[in-house]
């Protein structure tokens, strides 16, 4: 038996090829949009891929399985669990090209080659999840390993809640919790320590509260140092499982409808036209965004006034999915060609594909010498100016860490507007007087800086090193 681990940093996604020696057959489970890179593993590993399945119809990226059948002619494999209102509304259609679709409920098994793997029932995190127990039918006959997707992670458990919160199918929060209690007991009652635990996410996910960022584990281990295994009584999970879970992305809720009806066959990544630097005062003025990818020093330091700023950092993905329309294009300003390719990539990996062009840094020449006024510039507080402004009351400071963050401990006085909010909750901001706002480290809050200055707030700034600096600050200051 034949496995690869696939991992995308920003989506903090794991995918897995597993293919049989003998046979070349192989299956990827849990593909997303970027197929070339399971096409070039099995190329590499003289594998042919005859297989493609997925564990749930995910809500934090698109799915690749559509494309990846597409571009192999592989058989499809989906979830059958879950009810009338969690099946698929896609298989074995002409654009896909797939050999046929195949529907999986609970003990059904399918062959790629000598592995076996088997579906599993483990519903919780959405209603039709399936874990795959993965069998080496050449060398053994009980399974090595399970593939968990959102069900089981290293450290924690799939998410009950987003099915309510990001995807608005209202009642279904504490249902699911009690299904997930019930699904985990039936694992760790079934399965031996020994098996390993190949999970669908790492740490950084937005699918659950803590997730570990070691890449797979056992479940035995898990049994022993997993938070939510340790819990007997019902009732006792479910508040534990809904307490302190992060704000789902509002992407979410358009993935998980994407991955049901079937995502666009994409067939690479092109890159967008570079406009010319004359074009993007146009473009603004036409109420198309324009999205500087570079890093919040440079934006900072001088950008065009009403461009929104989300730095080609790990966290691009994420706060794309909050903050770009899907119903409209929308253009990128860059640093280099370099740049826009893996932007172009990582949007194509959650749906954004509505790329209209880009601009590289000439614009920024072309916006000071065309008369339209002075780049606009991020200002930055230190902790210690912070206290003092505070001090003073003419200074209203707006804290856009996670609620659970915030609860955890924060400055007296001071509220909470998640960043991913803040777009929705700008009334409640004053515009007459200074507004600054932080985060934990200054990433989010330069961004929430950005979204500030293009709604049109004139007296703005943030705090550098975020909450851990003022903490630090105040540390200093007890000391002395």
């Amino acid at each position: 038996m034949i496995v690869r681990r696939f991992y995308d940093d920003k989506l903090a996604q794991a995918s897995y090829l597993i293919g049989c020696a003998v046979t070349g057959e192989s299956v990827v489970v849990d593909p997303n949009r970027d197929v070339d890179q399971y096409l070039r593993a099995a190329e590499a590993e003289d594998l042919r891929i005859t297989h493609v399945t997925e564990t749930h119809i995910h809500a934090d990226f698109v799915s690749g399985l559509r494309e990846l059948a597409h571009r192999t002619g592989a058989r499809i494999y989906l979830s059958a669990e879950g009810g009338e209102d969690w099946q698929y509304a896609f298989g074995d259609d002409a654009e896909t090209g797939a050999a046929e679709r195949v529907l999986l409920r609970d003990g059904d098994e399918f062959r790629v080659g000598n592995v076996r793997l088997r579906a599993v029932h483990t519903p919780g995190h959405t209603p039709e999840h399936l874990t795959f127990l993965v069998t080496d039918g050449a060398a053994a006959d009980e399974p090595m390993a399970a593939l968990t997707g959102d069900f089981l992670f290293v450290g924690d458990v799939g998410r009950p809640d987003l099915l309510e919160k990001a995807a608005g199918v209202t009642g279904t929060m504490e249902p699911g919790a009690r299904q997930l209690f019930h699904s985990v007991r039936r694992f760790l009652e079934a399965y031996p320590d020994w098996l390993q635990i190949w999970p669908g996410h790492g740490a950084g996910s937005a699918c659950g509260k803590g997730i570990g960022a070691v890449p797979q584990s056992t479940l035995g281990y898990e049994r022993r140092f997993n938070w939510a295994l340790q819990y007997d009584d019902e009732d006792e999970f479910v508040r534990a499982v809904l307490e302190g879970q992060p704000e789902p992305p509002k992407y979410f809720a358009e993935m998980k409808r994407i991955n049901r009806v079937g995502p666009g066959i994409l067939n690479g990544f092109g890159l967008p036209e570079l406009l010319p630097p004359d074009r993007l005062p146009s473009t603004l003025e036409a109420g198309e965004p324009v999205i500087d990818i570079r890093a919040a020093r440079l934006f900072g330091a001088g950008h065009i006034p009403d461009t929104i700023n989300i730095p080609l950092d790990r966290a691009f993905t994420t706060w794309a999915g909050w903050f770009i329309p899907y119903d409209r294009n929308f253009h990128l300003l860059a640093d280099d060609e370099r740049a826009v390719a893996e932007a172009i990539r990582d949007l194509a990996l959650i749906g954004l594909d509505r790329v209209a062009g880009w601009f590289d840094t000439r614009a920024l020449d072309h916006w000071r010498k065309s008369g339209r006024g002075e780049l606009q510039t991020v200002e930055r507080v230190d902790a210690g100016e912070l206290r003092s402004r505070m001090d003073a009351g003419d200074t209203a400071v707006i804290d856009v860490r996670g609620e659970s963050e915030w609860l955890a401990g924060h400055l007296p006085g001071v509220p909470n507007i998640p960043l991913g909010y803040l777009p929705d909750r700008l009334a409640e901001l004053p515009r007459d007087r200074k507004l600054v706002i932080h985060c934990e480290s200054g990433v989010r809050s330069a961004i929430g800086i950005s979204l500030l200055q293009a709604a049109g707030f004139e007296d703005v700034a943030h705090v550098k090193g975020g909450y851990a600096a003022i903490l630090a600050e105040s540390a200093e200051r007890m000391v002395a």
